[in-house]
């Protein structure tokens, strides 16, 4: 459990999932209360454990859920927010292999995509909303909404852990509690 407090594999864990071009600004661990991530991905087929590219595959919407707190660290770059599980953790996974579409954004898949990497990088612009209250020991409670349905329900604590594993904790998390306020668009 220590591990998870450590700044430097919180930093290793959150630049697997940044896109290219893009750097870590700042990340600090937080606990994920509830999560709810969904899209719709085409041209694909499924496997037990991946989305595959197939130019005669169908339409599958997803939704991935967990609602039972976790550890996860939670990180900022310049346009995008990444939520990375610090341990492996089981969802509940829906599949539909014949959504209705209508109005949805369809993903194209251009190489085999996990299930557990689905849903750890978003652009700060498709956050549309978010709620922050505080919480308990001066932790603040955080609700994201994103356009696509995808939603996470977070608490991002006001200490690091315990130890001096993540000095620039407090720095960080006011960096990320600006640029989530600053980042959220009216539709």
């Amino acid at each position: 459990m220590s591990d998870i407090f450590d700044e430097t594999n919180m930093r290793e864990a959150l630049q697997r999932y940044v896109p290219n071009g893009e750097t870590v600004l700042a990340g600090i661990h937080a606990i994920a209360k509830e999560t709810k991530v969904t899209g719709v991905f085409g041209k694909c087929v499924r496997t037990e454990c991946r989305l595959i590219p197939d130019e005669n595959g169908g339409t599958i919407a997803f939704d991935k859920k967990k609602y039972a707190a976790y550890d996860i660290y939670l990180g900022i770059t310049q346009s995008s927010l990444v939520i990375v599980e610090c341990e492996g953790n089981d969802y509940f996974y829906q599949f539909d292999d014949n959504p209705d579409v209508n109005g949805s954004d369809i993903q194209e898949l251009t190489s085999a995509l996990f299930y557990a990497d689905i849903g750890t990088c978003y652009s700060l612009a498709d956050i549309q909303s978010c709620e922050m209250k505080k919480g308990w020991m001066g932790s603040i409670k955080c609700f994201i909404s994103m356009r696509n349905g995808s939603y996470f329900r977070l608490i991002l604590p006001k200490l690091g852990g315990l130890g001096k594993g993540m000095p620039h904790h407090a720095q960080y998390r006011e960096m990320i509690i600006a640029r989530l306020e600053g980042s959220i668009h009216k539709i």
